[in-house]
């Protein structure tokens, strides 16, 4: 990674904030408990730039250019809406789990190897 690139990540970063500043506040509170679950849950794609969220920013553009309240647009199980969003994503669980399974099956690869 370059240093242009962190520039421009930076940048990117920068006008994506400044959208989320735009929404409505109820859009804001929302948009950040978003954020952060999916920060926690995990998705590894979350990492490779901010597509997903500037994906969630123009869904909210729009529901608040239809006029409608952000929970029309999630639902009122935010968990859940985004939980399908990133329902075909791998998270940061999905690759650990296969390397702990990758591991195990080299550990009883080598015992069973020794035993014969």
């Amino acid at each position: 990674m370059s240093i242009q690139d962190i520039i421009e990540g930076k940048k990117e970063w920068r006008a994506h904030v400044a959208r989320v500043k735009a929404l409505p506040k109820d859009y804001q509170i929302i948009y950040k408990e978003i954020q952060k679950y999916l920060f926690k849950v995990g998705p590894a794609q979350l990492t490779d730039g901010i597509g997903l969220l500037s994906g969630i920013i123009d869904l909210f553009e729009e529901g608040s250019a239809f006029g409608k309240g952000v929970l029309e647009v999630t639902g009122s199980d935010v968990a859940a809406f985004c939980d399908e969003l990133i329902k075909d994503s791998k998270t940061y669980a999905d690759i650990y789990q296969e390397s702990v399974g990758q591991e195990v099956n080299k550990a009883v690869t080598k015992v069973t190897d020794k035993t014969k």
